[in-house]
C-alpha cells in the first residue's frame, strides 16, 4: 500500500493515513494527499481549510470518528451524551447539514472522544465554496465495539 510513487507507507502513520492509501490503491488513483488536523483545531480554521480544498481537489475524503463511550464495550466508561451527539452527526451527515456541523461543542466532543471534529467541521467550507444544492447519503452508522461510525457521501448535484 502507498500514497503514491513508490515507497511503502509506514504501518505506524496515524489511522486517517492509512485508511487513505488503502482506499487510494482500491480505487485504483495515482496518488492521495493527506491533511492532518489536531483535534483541537477550531472551527473557524477548518472550514478555511475546507473553502481552500475546493479549488484542489477533485474529490474529498474526510475521515472523523463518531463517539467512544456508548456503552460497556467503549474504550471509555459508558456517558449518556454520547448517543445525542452521534445523532447530531448522524443527521448532519445524512441531510448535509453544515448548521449541525458548525454547531459541534469543541469541549463536548473532545470528552466522548470525537477527535475528529475539526475534521468534520472541514466540511462547510467545502459546501459553501464549492456552492450549489448538495445531497447526503448516510450508508452505515452503527456502534459495535462501544465506538460510533458513521460513513456518508456527500454529493454536489449542479
Amino acid at each position: 500500500m502507498t500514497l503514491g510513487g513508490t515507497a511503502p507507507v509506514d504501518p505506524g502513520l496515524p489511522l486517517p493515513v492509512l485508511v487513505t492509501g488503502l482506499l487510494r490503491e482500491q480505487a485504483g488513483a495515482s496518488s492521495a494527499t493527506v491533511r492532518l488536523l489536531a483535534p483541537d483545531t477550531p472551527a473557524e480554521e477548518s472550514r478555511r481549510l475546507g473553502e481552500s480544498l475546493v479549488a484542489e481537489a477533485d474529490g474529498l475524503l474526510v475521515l472523523a470518528d463518531g463517539t467512544n463511550c456508548s456503552g460497556e464495550r467503549s474504550p471509555r466508561p459508558p456517558d449518556e451524551r454520547a448517543a445525542p451527539l452521534d445523532e447530531q452527526l448522524r443527521t448532519a451527515l445524512a441531510e448535509v447539514d453544515v448548521d449541525r456541523l458548525r454547531a459541534l461543542d469543541p469541549r463536548l466532543c473532545a470528552e466522548l472522544g470525537v477527535d475528529g471534529r475539526a475534521a468534520l467541521q472541514v466540511l462547510p467550507g467545502v459546501v459553501a465554496a464549492g456552492g450549489g444544492t448538495w445531497r447526503g447519503e448516510l450508508l452505515y452508522s452503527a456502534t459495535p465495539h462501544g465506538v460510533t461510525y458513521h460513513v456518508a457521501t456527500w454529493t454536489r448535484q449542479d
